[in-house]
């Protein structure tokens, strides 16, 4: 069933998670697709591959807020308890760094999804 609040989420992305969003869609041409404001659980993932169990997250300010910080330990948690690695950047990270953060989160996802794949 669809979730409303992701597809509001999809409709009104961050700057960093629109330029993530530019490099990372492409790659299910080679086998990791990635997802956008994905509902998993109770919570949305800002991105999501299914194939490789990885989340990234690119974070406001507002995560370093007190109780945020106690929310996104306990969201990173449960997602952890799924078999999920979670993956953190901050908005300026993305914005000053797409590359390397793009290159970081394609290494790994490689990595995961080949470690996955194996008997």
């Amino acid at each position: 069933m669809p979730n409303p609040l992701a597809r509001a989420m999809r409709r009104r992305m961050t700057d960093a998670e629109m330029r993530l969003w530019l490099y990372l869609r492409p790659m299910r041409y080679q086998g990791l697709a990635f997802r956008r404001q994905s509902p998993l659980g109770r919570y949305i993932i800002d991105f999501e591959c299914r194939r490789a169990k990885l989340c990234v997250e690119a974070d406001g300010g507002q995560h370093g807020m007190t109780d945020n910080l106690a929310y996104d330990a306990e969201r990173t948690q449960w997602l952890e308890s799924q078999g999920y690695r979670v993956l953190r950047y901050t908005n300026a990270d993305v914005l000053r760094a797409t590359g390397e953060v793009v290159d970081e989160i394609i290494r790994i996802a490689k990595q995961r999804a080949e470690k996955l794949r194996e008997p």
